[in-house]
């Protein structure tokens, strides 16, 4: 036989059961705004029937309030991360590429390209008009300046967004710390309060919502597992302890969190360039634990996979290949004040076409010890090197290493990112220039004086070390023809010098117009126009300049043709996966978030059934007074 209070329990536990329900109501309705936060209910079960000695068996004893817990949907989480870091992309890409593209632009109170290369070309025809007038030849050569000013400042702002991108890729990495420091840091708080056999549910929706922010930044993977007592013993014995294994990976698999450990992202600014045009000091990403961490892997995404497309972006075009042969020099003594091994180290490029043109040749012409050129898995360092445009390049390598093994192996220097980034545009820049320049220095350098003397170029390579400039007479020969150069130094004076920053008309022409030679024979006299009638066909004729298929004039359409692919591209996207987070968003809070309407009906359904819980108090309480206090003996 049950206890004579056995009713009056049942009713109590129902109490309790709807008063867990409203109190629970009531915070998902105050939390209603807070970002983050994640719907709750009580979990409830029958409780354990009682087996009476009865006719009617066993009876039930009401109900348990087991836990309060989330209602949280781990797939539409892991929908919401990887959309999340796609969007992450185009969004950087979209904003940098939006400002390339403005500095490109040619507006009515801006000019650009196209109306400063116009300007050359017409005061080229007014010096055909009058060669022999000193003032247009001025004229001319102060627009040649402006078009070299043009690509200094081109060189210049695209120099200056390069490291914009490099102290974004700085301040990721330290967002990225921090995140993997309070994420380790929940951990430890959830496992403390859940050994208990408690659900942290505000702790766990903080450190979702740490989650959310790191996807926009990284790739980013979640795996939770139980942890066992040893007292439960394992297989189908095993028993929980209430605490999980939290273990958060970035970036492909490279574990930022594991429990309460976290790993942190040092950066370091590169002493050596990858391309010739970067800028100085763009960083690299190590793990603190001295790991490398993998900037270019395909399995990178978010908004650091977005500035690494910006910041070194090649276009897929980056020295690389076979090393075919390893020659020691002996010994040297390197900048350090140690003795190391010099080697020649030839790489076979006769694959790759743009590593043959040293008019697209962007390898810098040295690197700083550790860094530069790898070799196998081994950074070495290069003082030098011999490019052949018959397919390989000739390094000088010193190193404190045996080198003598390594033939055959992989040689490079950077690696390919497959995006028209910052590098791609310098690279663009520096190879039409490196045509240009070419082409009418071919014809000026035709000119004879009245000593019969070849004029010198009439653009010329700006010198970093004083206030000199050169000539690029390794390109020519002594009657000023063009030499058919098939090997270029890093160090000579050939037309990889020439460079958007470098680039200058020549000093010797600025300060005497006379120098500026128009004619092929000076018995003509002063007024000929040989020379200025082959440099106007210039503008036009694919046969002097052809840069991508298109003549010197159609630069800024080749160009502005890329920018305008890339950058519609990344706003398309952007938009694209902005509106397929938004759609994945709301999924997940159909699923999570706190409806008002919902919640209304939840008070009403609650409070019924608290009432009717203390209706039957009430009844019972009757029930007892009558066999209490009415009946006796």
């Amino acid at each position: 036989m049950p206890s004579t209070f056995f009713g009056l329990n049942i009713a109590y536990t129902g109490l309790q059961a709807a008063n867990a329900w409203l109190n629970t109501t009531g915070n998902n309705i105050s939390n209603i705004e807070t970002e983050g936060y994640s719907r709750q209910k009580v979990t409830q079960q029958a409780a354990d029937a009682l087996r009476l000695r009865t006719t009617y068996g066993m009876a039930g004893a009401g109900v348990n309030a087991l836990s309060i817990d989330q209602i949280r949907n781990e797939y539409y989480d892991l929908k919401y991360w990887n959309s999340n870091s796609t969007l992450g992309i185009y969004e950087e890409r979209k904003s940098y590429m939006f400002q390339i593209e403005d500095y490109f632009n040619e507006t009515d109170t801006m000019r650009g390209f196209n109306t400063i290369f116009s300007d050359v070309f017409s005061s080229l025809d007014e010096v055909y008009k009058s060669a022999g007038d000193d003032t247009v030849k001025e004229q001319f050569l102060g627009q040649a300046g402006n078009l070299c000013n043009y690509f200094k400042e081109m060189s210049t702002n695209l120099r200056k967004l390069q490291e914009d991108a490099n102290s974004q890729i700085k301040n990721k990495a330290e967002q990225i710390n921090a995140l993997g420091s309070q994420i380790a840091t929940l951990n430890k708080q959830i496992n403390m309060i859940e050994c208990n056999r408690v659900v942290a549910n505000e702790l766990r929706d903080k450190r979702s919502l740490l989650i959310d922010e790191l996807s926009k930044i990284v790739t980013v993977e979640v795996e939770e597992t139980p942890i066992y007592t040893e007292e439960g013993g394992k297989g189908a014995n095993a028993e929980k302890s209430g605490m999980n294994n939290y273990v958060v990976s970035i970036a492909g698999g490279q574990i930022l969190v594991d429990r309460y450990n976290y790993n942190t992202l040092e950066v370091t600014a590169r002493t050596s360039k990858v391309n010739q045009s970067d800028a100085e000091g763009l960083f690299d990403l190590t793990w603190s634990n001295g790991l490398d961490f993998n900037l270019y892997g395909k399995n990178l995404s978010g908004e650091l996979k977005g500035l690494i497309d910006i910041r070194d972006g090649n276009n897929d075009e980056y020295f690389h290949g076979k090393i075919n042969a390893v020659t020691p020099q002996g010994s040297v003594v390197d900048t350090d004040g140690k003795t190391k091994n010099s080697y020649k180290v030839t790489v076979d490029t006769s694959d790759y076409d743009y590593l043959k043109d040293i008019n697209k040749f962007t390898v810098p012409a040295s690197s700083e010890d550790g860094e530069g050129l790898r070799l196998g898995n081994k950074m070495v360092k290069y003082t030098g090197w011999e490019m052949n445009t018959n397919g390989s390049c000739t390094f000088t390598v010193i190193s404190d290493t045996d080198l003598t093994s390594y033939k055959d192996r992989e040689a490079s220097i950077g690696t390919s990112v497959n995006y028209m980034g910052i590098p791609y545009y310098q690279e663009q820049m520096n190879e039409w220039l490196r045509h240009f320049a070419g082409a009418m220095n071919d014809i000026e350098k035709t000119a004879k004086d009245k000593d019969g003397k070849n004029a010198e170029v009439l653009f010329a390579v700006k010198k970093t070390a004083d206030e000199g400039y050169n000539k690029l007479d390794d390109e020519y020969n002594s009657d000023g023809s063009r030499k058919t150069n098939t090997v270029y130094k890093s160090d000579g004076d050939n037309y990889y010098q020439i460079t958007s920053s470098t680039v200058q008309v020549n000093p010797s022409m600025l300060k005497n117009v006379d120098n500026f030679l128009t004619y092929t024979n000076w018995s003509d006299g002063q007024d000929t126009q040989d020379i200025v009638e082959k440099m106007k066909t210039v503008k036009t004729d694919k046969s002097k300049v052809n840069f991508r298929g298109c003549s010197a004039q159609e630069f800024l359409q080749t160009i502005t043709a890329d920018i305008a692919l890339n950058a519609g591209a990344a706003s398309s996207f952007e938009q694209n996966y902005t509106d397929i987070s938004n759609s994945i968003s709301n999924q997940r809070k159909m699923v999570s978030g706190v409806d008002n309407d919902e919640e209304a009906l939840n008070l009403v359904k609650f409070r019924e059934a608290y009432n009717l819980a203390a209706k039957m108090m009430s009844v019972m309480q009757e029930i007892y007074d009558r066999l209490i206090n009415s009946t006796g003996v």
